[in-house]
């Protein structure tokens, strides 16, 4: 037997009640006379320098890495043949930096000013020296795994791989920049 419904448990009613108070919207277009944002940068240059120099200062601990080991890094989207052919040394080295046998101190000083050098001059493709590290005794290399992790936060590195035995093998990098 079905018993008769109930008129107020009826969901069309109850949407109804509910929907009483609403204004329906007169139109479905966003207004066109509203003037547009204007384009800036959320960061500038300035920023993004303070922004490295910060992550270059922080003490965050890097991977351990050995006198020996291969370093390299691309950034996303660039091609596994580019990384191939820096690590071969098919690219011209135009400019050298030497950090061997620097205190951590200097060799990051001296890496800055080399980098804003090279953005000037819009150079290409650098090698960096830092040395295997051999006379750091039982720590293994200093310069190596901080360079590591300071040209991975250089928005202008784009691929970086350990040189060739013949120029400098894994105490020497060599650097594609934009």
């Amino acid at each position: 037997m079905n018993s008769p419904k109930d008129p107020q448990s009826d969901p069309s009613i109850e949407f109804a009640k509910a929907m009483q108070e609403v204004q329906p919207i007169s139109h479905n277009q966003a207004p066109l006379d509203m003037p547009k944002p204007s384009a800036r940068a959320n960061f500038t240059r300035k920023d993004e320098q303070q922004v490295l120099h910060e992550a270059i200062e922080s003490d965050i601990e890097e991977a351990e890495l050995a006198s020996g080991d291969v370093i390299f890094f691309t950034r996303e989207g660039v091609q596994k043949r580019v990384l191939r052919n820096l690590s071969r040394g098919h690219y011209k080295v135009q400019r050298v930096c030497d950090l061997h046998g620097e205190t951590l101190a200097s060799a990051k000083n001296l890496l800055l000013a080399f980098m804003h050098e090279c953005e000037r001059d819009k150079i290409r493709c650098v090698k960096i020296i830092h040395g295997k590290g051999k006379r750091s005794g039982h720590k293994g290399p200093v310069i190596k795994p901080k360079l590591n992790r300071w040209l991975r936060l250089w928005d202008s590195v784009i691929a970086f791989h350990s040189a060739r035995i013949n120029d400098g093998g894994t105490g020497a990098v060599y650097v594609l920049l934009r």
